[in-house]
């Protein structure tokens, strides 16, 4: 699909989607969990689709209606299947029920679609292997056979994504044995605090130190249902957000919950240290542009998925941006760095592409045939861009963003937004 988008100015009322990251959390804890979980408010989107069904090939039962799922979970005991787990593009679901299927004792066998393909997992396969699992990959990709099951004992794990390391987080509480992960370069902390709160409510006995260099997680666990509400997911909110201040209008978002791990909340935070006007209520949080923002140095190592969406607020900013210590944006569902920088390049902006990271000079935008590169968060952030920029801007491949935002082009349309679906 391609979409045409003109110079916008949004205002409104919106509620985002529901967190991708909680969802997919939510899903596989209730697969590993005893009796009937139930997961209100879940998001709906391909990547959470993806996780259901890997859940129902491993053998969880599931009810699935608007605003509630129903999961009666495996006890830990999972079902073999002879199909392969297909995971679609989601990387996060990928890695977190490859962990849970090596605790069963028998081969699953994961793919995904091309760009799955290309994302890394020989670190989560190396420190499996080092459990006690047996693991026949494509060079450290998908397809891949998984056979355990996982004993426990100790291993090393590389946090180049926080995913490798949550993935052995929630398997290794099923394992026989106690296990210990030694960190090495851990990136993305908050999703791992995210995994930790859930492990938490959920009663499972683990010790860590607060730099999180090692963890000790006690052997033969279980985990018990739970009922949970999935919050709103600060990820997607940062479009709405960027789409007030970088258009000049004004957006209140619903329902935000700023207490929340998710690491995407920094990007509030960003935006309001280049001038923008953020006023939180309880249930509704109000933005407005400043006259002019100006560029800033931002460290995104917790926030690497924030790199596309604050690669067009520093093009529209004063000043210089830099984007930092980020080089796990290389190895998302495409090269991030590289992507925005070619694209946004094609609109005007005067861009120094870094390994782990950019440097944005203030730039005037203009219209653009760009391309998505089939990334919901580039197709996203293109978009942003376009309702600044002269002309007329079409974003190829844009339905991408259905990945974690379905709704993406009819709820920016209902904020005034001037974007056409043109094919």
């Amino acid at each position: 699909m391609k979409i045409k988008v003109k110079k916008s100015k949004l205002n409104g009322i919106i509620s985002v989607p529901s967190s991708k990251s909680h969802t997919i959390r939510a899903i596989a804890i209730a697969t590993a969990a005893e009796g009937r979980s139930k997961i209100y408010n879940p998001l709906i989107s391909e990547d959470a689709t993806a996780a259901l069904n890997a859940a129902k090939l491993l053998g969880a039962k599931i009810s699935a209606t608007d605003g509630l799922w129903k999961v009666d979970g495996t006890g830990g005991n999972l079902t073999k299947n002879s199909n392969v787990i297909d995971m679609q593009n989601s990387g996060t679901s990928l890695r977190i029920f490859a962990g849970l299927a090596a605790t069963a004792n028998f081969h699953v066998t994961f793919d995904g679609d091309s760009s799955l393909r290309t994302r890394p997992m020989s670190p989560l396969l190396s420190a499996l292997e080092k459990l006690g699992v047996s693991i026949t990959s494509t060079d450290g990709h998908c397809p891949l056979t998984i056979s355990g099951p996982l004993t426990g004992g100790k291993t090393t794990v590389e946090g180049t994504s926080s995913q490798f390391l949550t993935s052995l987080l929630i398997a290794l509480p099923l394992a026989e044995q106690d296990s210990y992960i030694k960190v090495i370069g851990l990136n993305e902390r908050p999703y791992v605090e995210m995994t930790l709160d859930w492990l938490c409510k959920e009663g499972i006995q683990i010790e860590y130190p607060q730099d999180m260099s090692y963890f000790k997680i006690k052997g033969n666990q279980k985990y018990p249902s739970f009922e949970t509400t999935i919050p709103a997911d600060f990820s997607t909110a940062a479009f709405p957000l960027a789409g007030a201040v970088l258009t000049q209008g004004k957006v209140t978002i619903r329902d935000l919950d700023f207490s929340d791990h998710q690491g995407d909340k920094a990007v509030f935070e960003y935006m309001s240290r280049m001038g923008a006007n953020i006023k939180k209520n309880k249930h509704m949080t109000e933005i407005t542009a400043s006259n002019q923002l100006e560029g800033k140095t931002f460290d995104l190592n917790a926030t690497p998925d924030a790199l596309p969406v604050m690669s067009v607020a520093g093009a529209l900013s004063s000043g210089i941006t830099t984007l930092e210590n980020c080089p796990q944006a290389r190895i998302k569902e495409t090269d991030r760095i590289k992507c925005m920088t070619c694209e946004l390049r094609k609109m005007g902006a005067e861009i120094t592409e870094l390994e782990d990271g950019m440097i944005i000079k203030s730039s005037e935008l203009h219209g653009a045939e760009v391309e998505s590169y089939g990334d919901h968060r580039i197709a996203m952030a293109l978009t942003i861009a376009g309702m600044c920029a002269s002309g007329e801007t079409v974003i190829n491949r844009a339905e991408a963003a259905a990945v974690t935002y379905p709704s993406f082009v009819k709820d920016f349309q209902q904020l005034t937004a001037d974007i056409t679906t043109i094919a």
